[in-house]
């Protein structure tokens, strides 16, 4: 990851989402695979991080600020990250997140998290769209059931990003170069 084109996005990683049943792996298998991403960007300085949380726009989750809503800590955010809030599927949607992504010089946009189906497939679907890059770390999402990641992950890339192993992203983005 080149920092000053990629940027690491990790969606939806609170703890009351990791708990959830989740497959092909478990939710904390997930989070444990983004915190590994997490670490290699921060070691190698070599990409932005964008932590993405969902939060109830009614505010009835407790918002921002409640307990459930905290990322794990392996995601808890740090100095130099961004956090952006969602209220929806797509972190870009009603979100600085595309403006953020552009002022860092961002052409290549890594997604991992929860869920497969869900939060990671719109947020990479509008990446794509947007004129991204998009490469998802199939080992570093699930969902709600195997097929459905699956679906998910083979939709994903009919529309143009691309999936890899989390042991396979240097590979990965050295081909989308």
């Amino acid at each position: 990851m080149t920092r000053a084109r990629t940027a690491l996005v990790l969606i939806d990683l609170q703890r009351w989402i990791v708990d959830m049943p989740w497959q092909p792996i478990s939710g904390d298998a997930v989070a444990d695979a983004c915190g590994r991403l997490r670490e290699h960007a921060a070691d190698t300085g070599s990409s932005t991080v964008v932590l993405v949380r969902y939060v109830r726009a009614d505010g009835a989750d407790g918002g921002v600020g409640a307990a459930p809503n905290q990322l794990v800590p392996a995601c808890a955010p740090r100095a130099g990250d961004h956090v952006v809030t969602k209220n929806g599927l797509d972190a870009f949607e009603g979100t600085d997140l595309d403006g953020i992504l552009r002022r860092e010089g961002v052409t290549e946009v890594v997604v991992a998290g929860l869920s497969t189906a869900h939060g990671v497939a719109a947020t990479a679907a509008t990446a794509v769209r947007l004129g991204y890059d998009v490469v998802v770390v199939s080992d570093a999402t699930a969902s709600v059931s195997e097929a459905q990641h699956r679906e998910a992950l083979d939709r994903l890339a009919a529309s143009g990003a691309r999936t890899t192993l989390l042991a396979d992203l240097p590979a990965a983005q050295a081909a989308g170069s």
